[in-house]
């Protein structure tokens, strides 16, 4: 009850002294702030500060981290990530490690797929760690490569989600989901149109369902290319893509054409 009681005044102090004078301070200097070794908060123990931030919004976790060093080092660690899975998803350490190429990872890795699955994917009965983990493992791959073979990812995605006992139909239907999602949530960066020009013109093959790409992936591809990107695409580029597109859909819509 004593440390309760400490941790609840701990935190009310935080929230209305401390995160305060870090969110002005980069807000009005734009710099990396730091805080005094005479602030109470220079005191506290590493079991205390991470009861104090795992109470924070996340959004705050990024500025929060910059502070100090130690506090940096916290968030790098594992000790924080743990406590804070715990406290968010309690009934994630419940959760047992699966088979298939797509691994749970550690506790910051576990945190995040938790927190996109409920607030990306739109998970709201059981919260379902392993959509989350499809979700990152597919944004990483996108990342890491201009020319992904999408389908192969396809493939994977795929087989994660029937090894851990979906049937093909519910595979099909999430792999997609997780896809369209994924594909809403890219930045537009040069890279992005990069990725999703070489998705477009990516040879389909003849792969039975679910292991074909989901045409409403593929739909979703060339609508973001043709409508979010139309400036970066040359007369060349989008006379090959507005090509391919014809030949995948029985009809293309009216803003698609003209260049």
């Amino acid at each position: 009850m004593m440390l309760l009681c400490r941790l609840c005044i701990l935190w009310d102090l935080f929230v209305n002294m401390g995160c305060r004078i870090v969110m002005n301070r980069i807000k009005e200097e734009n710099i990396a702030p730091t805080m005094n070794h005479d602030s109470p908060f220079g005191k506290l123990t590493e079991d205390l500060l991470i009861e104090i931030f795992i109470r924070v919004p996340i959004t705050n976790w990024e500025q929060i981290s910059c502070v100090r060093k130690q506090w940096s080092n916290l968030f790098r660690g594992e000790c924080l990530w743990l406590a804070a899975l715990n406290r968010a998803y309690p009934l994630a350490s419940n959760t047992k490690s699966w088979i298939g190429p797509i691994r749970q990872g550690l506790s910051k890795r576990r945190y995040v797929a938790l927190y996109i699955s409920r607030n990306i994917l739109g998970v709201d009965t059981d919260i379902d760690e392993m959509l989350g983990h499809i979700y990152l493992f597919l944004k990483d791959q996108l990342q890491l490569s201009t020319m992904p073979a999408s389908g192969v990812l396809h493939g994977t995605l795929i087989d994660q989600l029937i090894v851990c006992g979906k049937s093909k139909e519910e595979a099909g239907e999430l792999a997609t989901t997780i896809w369209l999602t994924l594909l809403d949530n890219l930045e537009d960066t040069k890279h992005t149109f990069t990725v999703l020009k070489s998705i477009a013109q990516e040879y389909d093959g003849f792969l039975p369902y679910p292991y074909s790409r989901p045409i409403k992936v593929q739909w979703k591809v060339f609508e973001k290319l043709f409508v979010d990107f139309r400036d970066l695409l040359d007369h060349s580029e989008y006379c090959d893509l507005i090509g391919i597109a014809k030949k995948k859909f029985q009809t293309i819509p009216y803003v698609w054409l003209g260049y």
